[in-house]
């Protein structure tokens, strides 16, 4: 941004010297050398212009590219986020199921709650599974731009 700060400073110090040479002159004069230094003053002009402009694309450029990456970093977090409360709904229910069963044994032995405590931890179990499944996704879409980028660099 500062580039185009100094650019655009630029452009105006050459205007303003154009304005005051002719100012400086008379209205009839037709100098020669005014008129050259006029021509080479709008050409320099048009070049600082057009790098202004290519300066600003890649900037609109940069910023799309990095608007993108930040929402898709949210979606994947919003993904992990559910995958881990899921979890933690299954830690508890295997939790409440284990007491039951605690329960149970100190009072003799229900096969339907070992039953339901081996479902729940399997459960559990399959849920932990998808959350880092989910975390590995993340890390992973995180690296891949990195490694593509090195890749290009050293290619």
């Amino acid at each position: 941004m500062s580039d185009i700060s100094t650019l655009e400073g630029r452009i105006t110090t050459a205007l303003d010297r154009i304005r005051r040479s002719i100012e400086s002159q008379s209205s009839g004069d037709s100098d020669a050398g005014l008129h050259a230094a006029l021509q080479s003053e709008r050409a320099a002009n048009a070049e600082l212009v057009e790098r202004v402009r290519a300066l600003k694309d890649r900037q609109d450029t940069q910023v799309a590219s990095l608007t993108e990456r930040v929402e898709k970093q949210r979606a994947q977090l919003a993904a992990y986020d559910a995958q881990l409360q899921t979890l933690r709904a299954s830690n508890a229910q295997m939790r409440e199921l284990n007491t039951k069963l605690r329960d149970a044994v100190t009072q003799g032995l229900s096969p339907e709650l070992v039953n339901e405590a081996v479902a729940a931890e399997l459960k559990a179990l399959q849920d932990q599974r998808n959350a880092e499944a989910t975390e590995i996704d993340a890390i992973l879409s995180e690296l891949k731009p990195l490694v593509e980028e090195t890749s290009h660099a050293a290619g």
